[in-house]
């Protein structure tokens, strides 16, 4: 069904918004999923932050064309059926979000993705993403790391301490 050229102003229009301000955009196959399925990765990805569209490839090169980030970038990799997911907000989510479906739902193939940058990613470059923790876990681990030599101070002063306290009771039980 032919989309009219007002509608398809209208998704150059919203591709363009989301493409310039996402930090980072990762396209896949998704040849074979049913609507649903869609939906299903639609919902999942909302919850971490990242927007799902399916647009036709053509529309979003004109989107690319139209910001400078992306002007010089290479798209012939976008060919087939894609969707693309995209976040403003964190690096890696669209490439986890759309991974974690994958381990699922097989027909969902990585092709790409475009950094910030308006650099071309590999798929194996987006798997590679897919497979960093979260911004938000590694915050944690860093905060653990850094709070460990105090745990540990803590920890071994406070076993001295222990120590001590024993050796003061067995001198007053005795």
């Amino acid at each position: 069904m032919a989309i009219s050229r007002d509608k398809k102003g209208a998704l150059v229009a919203e591709m363009t918004d989301l493409l310039s301000s996402a930090k980072m955009t990762v396209f896949a196959q998704y040849q074979g999923m049913s609507v649903g399925e869609v939906q299903q990765l639609r919902r999942a990805a909302r919850e971490a932050g990242v927007t799902v569209k399916v647009v036709k490839n053509r529309l979003v090169r004109v989107a690319m064309d139209s910001i400078d980030t992306y002007k010089d970038t290479d798209t012939s990799p976008l060919k087939g059926q894609l969707l693309y997911a995209i976040s403003a907000d964190d690096e890696v989510a669209p490439a986890q979000s759309l991974n974690n479906f994958a381990k699922t739902n097989p027909t969902l193939a990585f092709v790409g993705g475009f950094s910030a940058e308006g650099a071309l990613l590999s798929a194996d470059d987006v798997k590679a993403l897919a497979g960093l923790p979260s911004k938000n876990e590694l915050i944690a681990q860093t905060i653990a790391q850094l709070l460990s030599p105090v745990h540990d101070v803590t920890n071994g002063l406070s076993g001295n301490l222990h120590a001590l306290l024993d050796g003061i009771e067995a001198k007053a039980t005795s």
